[in-house]
């Protein structure tokens, strides 16, 4: 069956063309192809005559950009040549330079493991020696003094460069001929990781120029709307973009399917995605399934292999799942498997949204909205890899963002991609990142200012009280006990807890996740197994667990308090007063419920540390005028919580971010704004991550979808996609629908 004969059958299912809210047709396009610069080693040349491959524009634009001395990012779609549009122009370093090395930087182990085979495979071809080298956890310690002295390209990720950057001296031969630096999969640097990715980088530059060298920068990224300002946030350097693909594409149907079009008789969004999955696989379409988290990559596997047992019993065999937990060499096999055909169906969590190659796909099914629309375009991108037609699905779930989706077709279609948001500023991410180029070279406030900002001097003041660091001759040197490179996370901000079954590590948490969900008592849920919290080992941060399922869940109860500690910015708004400053919360958990089906079984006392910590955070002080908006009868606090809610839920609409990074809270006297009402939405992570910044200015239009969103709703009192929030600390309790409208309205006016 053809893609086109798919969508017949769906159109004329009576089981599925009710659910069918949107088919939205996108037309491919021829590619555009360009001469072979002339620049390009012979080698190369003649390897692409023989192979037949024809250059596409945006590929020979940036051998281009590279050969001028130009620090390039490249955002075009998935399967559109990226390797060779940043391996290509390091071969033609090569020639000039019989030296040079290269840093190839991948976001995760598997998308490395499947660049060096593409490298090697490229330096068999061409005749061209590379010598390129995986260096990263595994890689074993005898083989690493040689991949040092000897690689002209070494391929590891963020995590292995933050403890690679202390040994430089190891590493003199290789960073004093360090002409190239490629962050493939770039977009992925944001939040908390890019912030701390971003010093980094000036770490790995400060020691480039303390051995001579300055390397130039090649960016591979999914498409952005911010990606000049993104490149320069991460490294510190203004970049040519190139964002034109010349690559083709076949005709791609992108289906909007809505499980929750009957509230009443709402299927499960899990099953259906197996339904279908089974149905594509039935008619003998590669397909691949995007779960949201690896619990559900291996039931919506098991379900899809049911459901299609019962059609084609030979067939079920030809689903699995994917996720990350399994061993590299099961991973590896997958991806083979998938490739060669063997497997026509894979479930899967975005791990395989990376450019890992999995050859040509028929259809791809997304369960739940991924949270961006980089996310969308990255994951349909996977289907149809060539000029092929191709199908992608998403399946809503039941909440806010999903279904306004669902009713707006034309919003989810122009949809421009977001901003990537990175703050170089955050004083704790900038703190620790000094101790650990502190501990690599010593620091000299006068001439370090370019790589850690003007408040450096501050910084290490503060760090030098705590006996941190010491102040030297030649400039401020770490003198902690351990090593500064474990100490600081490139992931996290606060202190990490590490949960243990049987003196097993199967996982770490920050402070605030350990509160909201493996507190004693807690239910925690890990790779489909529960676990029962023990009890805290305060000293050792560890959480204590035994695997077994008591039969019910639990949520913590949480009580939220906000001093406001400096307004960095205000305007005036027809509702009141909207702030942007600097904050401090206080997060208590009081408490926690044990429930079965959404219904409480008990309730039981918690006596945990308040967590407090500093952020940046947006909030409106309405005025007299903003509050009488309200309609008679109205809950007050109820319409206020309301529109917290939404806010927080429309938040990844504009920014982008997921409404687990943000919190609120709201009152309708609040002590901190002289007895106004008020909303506030803060960066959930210490220090705040420019979430907030983003959402002060473009406020209005965050009322404004805001409430269309809840104004659409078709429940009548409020449910999970419009005002309930599934991170609630007070149960979604108490909701005005109604009053939240009239609020969100008059705000955007």
């Amino acid at each position: 069956m053809s893609v086109s004969e798919f969508l017949e059958f769906l159109l004329e299912s009576k089981r599925h063309s009710g659910y069918i809210a949107h088919i939205q047709k996108i037309p491919g396009r021829d590619a555009v192809f360009s001469n072979e610069p002339e620049i390009l080693p012979a080698k190369v040349r003649d390897w692409l005559s023989k192979e037949g491959i024809r250059l596409y524009s945006h590929q020979a634009e940036a051998i281009e950009a590279i050969d001028a001395g130009e620090d390039v990012i490249l955002c075009t779609p998935t399967a559109s040549g990226k390797t060779l549009s940043f391996l290509l122009p390091f071969l033609t370093i090569r020639q000039q330079f019989g030296d040079a090395t290269a840093l190839a930087i991948y976001p995760a182990k598997a998308l490395t493991r499947d660049q060096h085979k593409t490298i090697l495979e490229l330096e068999r071809s061409t005749g061209m020696r590379i010598n390129p080298a995986i260096y990263d956890g595994d890689t074993p310690q005898h083989d690493r003094p040689l991949i040092r002295s000897k690689a002209g390209l070494i391929l590891t990720n963020p995590y292995e460069l933050h403890q690679i950057l202390p040994w430089h001296r190891q590493w003199s031969s290789f960073f004093s001929r360090l002409r190239y630096v490629i962050l493939d999969e770039a977009h992925h640097y944001r939040g908390v990781f890019g912030s701390s990715m971003s010093s980094l980088i000036r770490r790995l530059l400060r020691i480039c120029e303390y051995y001579g060298s300055a390397p130039q920068f090649f960016l591979s990224s999914a498409t952005l709307a911010n990606p000049a300002v993104f490149a320069l946030q991460l490294t510190g350097r203004e970049m040519t973009v190139i964002s034109r693909s010349g690559a083709p594409t076949g005709d791609r149907f992108f289906l909007l399917y809505n499980p929750y079009h009957e509230m009443a008789l709402p299927r499960s969004v899990y099953s259906e995605s197996a339904e279908i999955l089974s149905l594509l696989v039935d008619a003998g379409l590669q397909s691949l399934c995007f779960t949201g988290s690896r619990r559900m990559a291996e039931m919506v596997s098991v379900w899809a292999k049911n459901s299609l047992s019962r059609k084609s019993p030979k067939k079920s065999g030809y689903i699995a799942a994917y996720r990350a937990g399994y061993l590299p060499k099961e991973r590896q096999e997958l991806e083979l498997k998938l490739k060669e055909g063997d497997i026509r169906g894979l479930v899967s969590t975005n791990a395989l949204e990376l450019g890992i190659d999995i050859g040509s796909l028929d259809a791809v099914i997304m369960t739940g909205y991924p949270g961006t629309m980089m996310s969308v375009w990255q994951q349909a991108g996977r289907a149809g890899r060539s000029v092929s037609k191709a199908l992608a699905i998403l399946i809503a779930m039941q909440n806010p963002l999903d279904q306004f989706f669902m009713r707006h077709p034309e919003e989810f279609f122009s949809r421009p991609h977001e901003h990537a948001i990175i703050d170089t500023k955050n004083p704790y991410i900038l703190s620790g990142q000094l101790l650990c180029a502190a501990s690599e070279l010593p620091i000299r406030p006068e001439s370090d200012l370019r790589w850690f900002g003007e408040d450096i001097t501050r910084y290490l003041d503060d760090l030098q009280e705590n006996g941190l660091v010491a102040g030297t001759p030649r400039g401020y040197v770490y003198t902690g006990l351990k090593r500064a490179a474990e100490l600081v996370s490139l992931s996290q901000i606060s202190e990490e807890w590490t949960v243990e079954a049987k003196n097993r590590v199967i996982e770490t948490l920050d402070n605030r996740q350990a509160c909201r969900e493996a507190h004693p008592g807690a239910v925690l849920i890990h790779q489909g197994e529960r676990y029962l919290i023990s009890y805290w080992d305060f000293d050792r941060h560890r959480i204590i667990v035994d695997r077994q399922d008591p039969g019910y869940y639990t949520r913590v109860n949480q009580q939220t308090g906000i001093d406001i500690r400096e307004r960095l910015m205000s305007r005036e708004t027809g509702s009141g007063t909207l702030c942007l400053g600097r904050v401090r919360v206080s997060e208590l958990y009081t408490g926690y419920r044990r429930l079965i089906d959404e219904k409480i079984i008990s309730t039981e006392s918690l006596s945990l540390e308040p967590i407090t910590f500093e952020t940046v955070s947006v909030w409106i002080e309405f005025s007299d005028k903003g509050m009488s908006a309200l309609p008679s009868g109205c809950d007050v606090g109820g319409s206020l919580h309301g529109a917290e809610h939404a806010l927080i839920a429309m938040m990844p609409y504009h920014v982008l971010c997921d409404r687990w990074d943000l919190g609120g809270l709201s009152s309708a006297s609040s002590a901190q704004v002289k007895g106004r009402a008020v909303i506030f939405i803060y960066d959930g992570y210490e220090g705040g991550i420019g979430l907030s910044e983003r959402a002060y200015n473009v406020y209005e239009e965050l009322c404004q979808s805001a409430e269309k969103m809840v104004r659409e709703c078709r429940c009548k009192d409020g449910c999970p996609a419009c005002i309930y929030s599934p991170k609630c600390g007070n149960d979604n309790q108490p909701l005005d629908k109604k009053g939240c409208i009239a609020l969100l309205k008059h705000i955007c006016g």
